[in-house]
C-alpha cells in the first residue's frame, strides 16, 4: 500500500509543481527504505521481487513500443537508425573503456556494465518527454532511441559476458552462438504473436472489453517464453511485439495504448519506490567513492555526447537538436535491474570487483535521473525546441465570433490556433493574420501534422453538438478534461449527453455557437475592463448588462482564465475581463468616455 501509494503521490507532486516525477520517486523510496527503514521491499516480496520487477519492465516497454509508429519518424529515419546503432556500438565502447581506466574494473565487467549502460528506456525518458513538451523531432528521437535502445542493453551486456566466458574457457562455440539464435527466436517470437493478435482484433474475433486484458496477458507470456529460452530475450520479444501492433494500424489501438499508458504508470511509479527503498545505506556510503563520481561524470559530458556527436555525422540534425540529444541520456529502472542480475553472475564466475555494480549502477542512475530531469525544459526552450513555457490554445471550428475570440486572444500574446476541415471557412482568419490548420481533428494523419505538443488547451466551437462532444472524448486524454472546452449545447436537453462526454462548457449555458454568431453579426465587438483600486468587480457587476457577454479574465501574470457555466473566479485588483459587449453599449461607454473628458477641462456637457 505505501508503495503504490508514494509512487502516486510522487507523480502527483512532480504535476503540480512541475518537477521531475522519477527524482520524486526515488527520494521517496530512499527515505522509507534506507534512511527510515519503514519498508524493505526484497525482504517483503522475497522470491517474487525480481520476477515482479521483470514483469513490470516488460509491460512498460511493451507499451512504450505501442508508440513506434514508423509515420513519426518519416523524414528524420536516418538520424534515428544512426543513433540506435553506431551510436549505441560508439556508446558501449567509450563507456567500457570509462569503466576500466576511471572506476577501475577489471575489462570484463567493464564491457559487461559499457554494454547495459547504453539504455534510457521508456521509464525515464517518457516521463520527462512528458513534462518538457519538447517539439515533436527531438522528442521522437529521444522516445524511439530510449524504447529500441533498451532490450538492446540488455542484450549487449548479455553478448559481452557470454563472450567473456567464451574467451576464458567456461562456455563453448556452441554456447556462444545459442546466444544469437535465441536472440533471433525473441524477434520473431514477438513479430508473430503481435502480428497474429493484430489480425484477430482486425478481423473481430476478440470482443470489445476483453481487448486490452489479452494483450496484457499476451505480453507477459510472450515475455516468459522468450525469458525461458536465454534470460533477457524477453525485453527483445515485448519490443518487436509492441512495434508490429503500432504499425498495423489496428483502429482500436489508442484505446489499448490507453489502458497500458494507465497501466504503466502505476508500474512505473511502483518500481522505483521499490528499487531505491531496496538500497542499503552500505550502498549509498559506497556512491560517494571518487572513482564512481568521475565514472559518472566521464558518463555524463563524455561518452554520451562523444556517441552522439560522431553517430550523427552526415545527417540532416541540427547543432541545437545534436546538442539536447547529447546531453539527454537518463538511466532507469532496466539498468537497475539486469545490473543486479549481473552483478551475481560475474560475482559466480570470479569477478570480485563485480561487488561495487550496483554503488556504480545507482549512482549513474540518480545522476542522470537529476541532472536530465531539471535541465531538459530549460536547455529545450534556450536551443529553441521546446514548444514554449505557454503552450496554446487550439479551436476547432470558424464563424465570426470564433475570429473575434480569437483575436482576443492573440492580442494577449496566446498562441492560437482555428483549425478546420475546409479551406475557405478559415479564410477570414487568414485574411486577420491568425495561425489556422486546415485538416479533420480526428484523423489520423492531422495528429501526423499537427504540432498539438504546442498547444494545451482545446475549445471545441463547432456547430454539432455530437461532434464536440466525440472529439473532447477522444482527446481527454492527451489534454486532461480541464483543458477542454466546449461552447454550449443547443441541440435538445444537455443532460442528453453523458457527463463523460462534456467538456467545460465556455461562457454559460445560454450561449451557444449559433447565439454567438448571431451576435457577431449585429456587430458585438471585444471589450477590456481593467479593474482597479477604484473600480472594483463590484462596480463592473452594477454596469453590467444582459447582452453582456463575459468571456475571459487574463490575471496580473498573464495567465487566461475562461468564464465557464457552474465555474466563476472572481477577478481581483490588476485583472482585465474581456467581454463581447453589444455595439449600443460601447456606443455608450464612448459617449461616457467624452463626457468625462469634458467634465475634467471643464466644459459644459452637449445639449440634446
Amino acid at each position: 500500500m505505501l508503495i503504490i501509494f508514494l509512487g502516486v503521490i510522487s507523480q502527483w507532486l512532480a504535476w503540480r509543481f512541475r518537477l521531475p516525477a522519477i527524482v520524486l520517486m526515488s527520494i521517496a523510496g530512499l527515505i522509507v527504505g534506507p534512511f527510515l527503514g519503514i519498508i524493505e521491499p526484497e525482504e517483503s516480496f522475497g522470491e517474487l521481487f525480481k520476477p515482479f520487477i521483470s514483469l513490470a519492465v516488460a509491460i512498460i516497454l511493451f507499451e512504450g513500443s505501442l508508440n513506434l509508429n514508423f509515420r513519426e519518424i518519416r523524414g528524420f529515419n536516418k538520424p534515428v537508425l544512426r543513433i540506435v546503432t553506431l551510436g549505441a556500438f560508439i556508446a558501449w565502447i567509450c563507456g567500457s573503456l570509462a569503466a576500466h581506466y576511471i572506476a577501475g574494473l577489471s575489462w570484463a565487467v567493464a564491457f559487461v556494465i559499457g554494454g547495459l549502460f547504453i539504455v534510457t528506456g521508456p521509464t525515464v525518458i517518457l516521463p520527462l518527454l512528458r513534462q518538457a513538451k519538447l517539439k515533436p523531432r527531438p522528442a521522437a528521437i529521444l522516445k524511439w532511441e530510449g524504447i529500441v535502445v533498451d532490450p538492446f542493453g540488455a542484450l549487449l551486456a548479455l553478448f559481452a559476458f557470454q563472450f567473456v566466458l567464451f574467451a576464458v574457457g567456461d562456455v563453448t562455440a556452441g554456447a556462444f552462438g545459442m546466444f544469437f539464435l535465441a536472440s533471433l527466436f525473441a524477434v520473431a517470437l514477438g513479430a508473430g504473436v503481435g502480428w497474429l493478435l493484430g489480425r484477430m482484433i482486425e478481423k473481430g474475433q476478440v470482443p470489445e472489453f476483453l481487448k486490452a486484458p489479452l494483450v496484457f496477458g499476451v505480453v507477459l507470456l510472450t515475455f516468459v517464453l522468450s525469458d525461458i529460452v536465454m534470460h533477457e530475450t524477453g525485453l527483445l520479444a515485448v519490443t518487436a511485439m509492441g512495434m508490429v501492433m503500432a504499425n498495423m494500424h489496428i483502429a482500436s489501438i489508442n484505446d489499448m495504448r490507453h489502458f497500458k499508458e494507465n497501466i504503466s504508470v502505476l508500474l512505473i511509479s511502483s518500481i522505483f519506490v521499490m528499487l531505491t527503498a531496496s538500497l542499503s545505506l552500505d550502498v549509498l556510503i559506497e556512491i560517494f567513492n571518487w572513482r564512481i563520481i568521475a565514472f559518472v561524470l566521464a558518463t555524463l559530458f563524455l561518452v554520451r555526447p562523444l556517441s552522439i556527436w560522431l553517430s550523427t555525422i552526415g545527417t540532416d540534425l541540427s547543432l541545437q537538436e545534436r546538442t539536447l540529444i547529447g546531453w539527454i541520456a537518463p538511466r532507469g529502472i532496466v539498468a537497475l535491474t539486469v545490473s543486479g542480475y549481473f552483478a551475481g553472475v560475474l560475482l559466480d564466475a570470479g569477478f570480485q570487483d563485480a561487488e561495487l555494480l550496483t554503488a556504480l549502477t545507482f549512482a549513474l542512475v540518480f545522476s542522470t535521473v537529476v541532472a536530465h530531469g531539471f535541465t531538459i525544459g530549460w536547455l529545450g526552450r534556450k536551443l529553441g525546441l521546446s514548444s514554449g513555457d505557454q503552450p496554446g490554445i487550439l479551436i476547432v471550428g470558424t464563424g465570426g465570433f470564433v475570429l473575434k475570440f480569437a483575436e482576443a486572444l492573440a492580442e494577449n500574446n496566446k498562441n492560437v490556433l482555428i483549425m478546420d476541415p475546409s479551406w475557405g471557412r478559415l479564410q477570414a482568419a487568414r485574411l486577420a493574420g491568425l495561425n489556422t490548420f486546415t485538416g479533420e481533428i480526428l484523423s489520423e494523419h492531422t495528429q501526423y501534422e499537427l504540432e498539438l505538443t504546442s498547444y494545451d488547451t482545446m475549445i471545441m466551437a463547432s456547430e454539432l453538438d455530437s461532434y464536440n462532444a466525440l472529439v473532447i472524448n477522444n482527446f481527454v486524454p492527451d489534454f486532461g478534461r480541464e483543458n477542454m472546452y466546449k461552447t454550449s449545447i443547443h441541440q435538445g436537453n444537455p443532460d442528453d449527453l453523458n457527463a463523460t462526454l462534456k467538456g467545460r462548457t465556455l461562457f454559460g449555458n445560454e450561449w451557444n455557437i449559433h447565439e454567438l454568431n448571431r451576435k457577431a453579426e449585429e456587430g458585438y465587438t471585444i471589450r477590456k475592463t481593467q479593474l482597479t483600486e477604484q473600480y472594483t468587480f463590484e462596480d463592473y457587476k452594477q454596469k453590467w448588462s444582459a447582452d453582456t457577454i463575459l468571456l475571459f479574465i487574463e490575471r496580473e501574470q498573464g495567465r487566461i482564465d475562461f468564464f465557464t457555466s457552474g465555474s466563476f473566479q472572481e477577478p481581483k485588483t490588476g485583472d482585465t475581463i474581456v467581454s463581447f459587449t453589444s455595439p449600443v453599449r460601447q456606443t455608450d461607454r464612448t459617449q461616457e468616455r467624452l463626457e468625462n473628458k469634458r467634465a475634467k477641462n471643464g466644459a459644459s456637457p452637449p445639449k440634446e
